[in-house]
């Protein structure tokens, strides 16, 4: 008798992917200034460590909030009992305003459109559950982020069908890419309930354009689909062009209480806009009420508790700090940004042009051994063993053109970015330098057989001769 379910015996978790080995490598041998110093450094992991000064130093001086204490009264009891699924009032009209805020007051939120979950995660998955059926499928443009196969598909039974996007216009998505998937899905006897989109783009670290939004509000809008837009990287956006929220183009192009309205639903977190990951928040923005309703319910599954709620309602409805905070973490992403860039441009190697996000789009075509997708993992084990490097590989997030890289550099310190921008420096220089000596081998080994050749051409000639004499 079979004692183990399908989903628990499958393999379509996706934990076999490039991005998530490289993640085992590096806790098998982590980089530590004192400790392991030759360590792999983790550059594969898009977290926002770049403030926490910030956030330390509100909760020193906000001991209250900390101590789990209203008016200098501890309300840990009220806090530790079950608490319903809806979240606290007061923690859910913060958030809204704090994503109003990111996306410059141009949009409001309501709070009842607001249904809290214990991170995107949570909040991807739900929306899966709530819009799609098994076999159902969504559209996503390539690259997207690694996780994706397994938040969107893995229980849900949900199919993805790549919306295929290039260098050639910098990864931007167009309207023959969008048909192409459309008919791709299709012929596979897909049933395409939506788009799906990350902006600011993870991997890519650009923001949607006001014409790619409108273009797929107007394809949802024709083909009669949901559009997802994962907004969890709203804040990081540290350069020009500005952050443009869906919802605000929404309102521009007068779709409000009309049917698209309804189908056009946001994912927020904090993980990395406040860097808290650890804390599980996320949450889903939809002005759909059935929607709302039913992943309200879902989230019983995945809640945010209490104590985490109440403390960032009262750190979220600090506007005075909020407003800092939002600005100081921008420019010092700018500056982590910028200092990555450089230090790979000495090395000869160039990024994507990007202004938004935790991580820079490498390209690293120029070394791989050949233009396929086997030398892009051939290319990135050495960057892992070799180099000390875990960055993630172009065909992990679905790329379509080898040798692409996604590589994080604000969940480390100024030094180790340092360290970890001259390890790939001296790789690059050690790749050249055996380059160039197999090529003087080679033309060694050349010039080696051709002076054989024309000497036996020459001895014989010169015994031909003889025996003519």
């Amino acid at each position: 008798m079979k004692l183990l379910s399908e989903k628990a015996t499958c393999n379509s978790h996706g934990q076999d992917s490039s991005y998530f080995l490289g993640w085992q490598e590096y806790e098998k041998n982590p980089y530590d200034e004192i400790q392991n110093p030759k360590g792999i450094i983790q550059m594969g992991l898009a977290e926002n460590q770049l403030s926490f000064d910030l956030l330390e130093s509100w909760l020193g001086q906000n001991p209250d909030a900390a101590g789990f204490k209203r008016n200098g009264e501890s309300i840990f009891r009220e806090l530790a009992l079950f608490q319903d699924y809806h979240g606290l009032p007061a923690f859910k009209n913060a958030l809204v305003q704090f994503m109003a805020e990111i996306r410059g007051n141009k949009v409001t939120f309501d709070s009842n459109n607001l249904v809290l979950t214990a991170g995107a995660t949570s909040a991807n998955e739900t929306l899966m559950f709530c819009l799609a059926d098994r076999g159902d499928a969504f559209l996503l443009p390539t690259p997207y982020y690694p996780g994706f196969d397994r938040d969107l598909k893995w229980r849900t039974g949900a199919e993805i069908v790549p919306i295929q996007c290039t260098s050639s216009n910098g990864f931007r998505i167009t309207k023959s890419a969008l048909e192409e998937a459309y008919k791709e899905a299709k012929t596979r006897n897909l049933r395409v309930k939506g788009v799906l989109v990350t902006n600011p783009s993870n991997p890519l670290g650009t923001t949607l354009t006001r014409n790619e939004l409108e273009l797929l509000l107007s394809f949802v809008d024709t083909k009669g689909i949901h559009l997802i837009s994962d907004e969890i990287y709203s804040g990081t956006v540290f350069n020009s062009p500005n952050f443009v929220s869906v919802m605000e183009v929404l309102i521009e192009k007068n779709y409000m209480y009309t049917e698209v309205w309804d189908r056009v639903h946001i994912v927020y977190s904090l993980s990395k806009d406040l860097g808290l990951p650890g804390f599980r928040v996320g949450a889903i923005y939809s002005n759909d009420d059935v929607v709302v309703s039913a992943a309200t319910k879902m989230s019983s599954f995945g809640l945010i508790s209490s104590q985490t709620q109440y403390l960032l309602s009262a750190m979220l409805s600090d506007k005075k700090f909020t407003k800092k905070y939002v600005s100081e973490n921008q420019k010092r992403l700018k500056k982590r940004h910028a200092m990555m860039v450089r230090g790979l441009q000495s090395a000869g190697i160039s990024c994507l042009e990007s202004n938004a996000g935790l991580f820079c789009w490498v390209d690293m075509r120029h070394l791989l051994s050949s233009n396929t997708f086997e030398a892009e993992i051939e290319l990135w084990k050495k960057i892992v063993y070799e180099v000390g490097l875990n960055i993630s590989p172009g065909s992990s997030c679905h790329c379509t053109e080898p040798g692409w890289f996604r590589a994080c550099f604000a969940n480390m310190s100024e030094d180790t970015l340092n360290l970890a921008i001259q390890r790939i420096k001296n790789f690059v220089n050690s790749s050249a330098i055996s380059t160039d000596a197999h090529s003087n081998q080679t033309n060694q080994n050349t010039n080696t057989n051709t002076k054989k050749k024309l000497f036996s051409k020459w001895g014989f000639r010169l015994s031909f001769n003889d025996r003519e004499r």
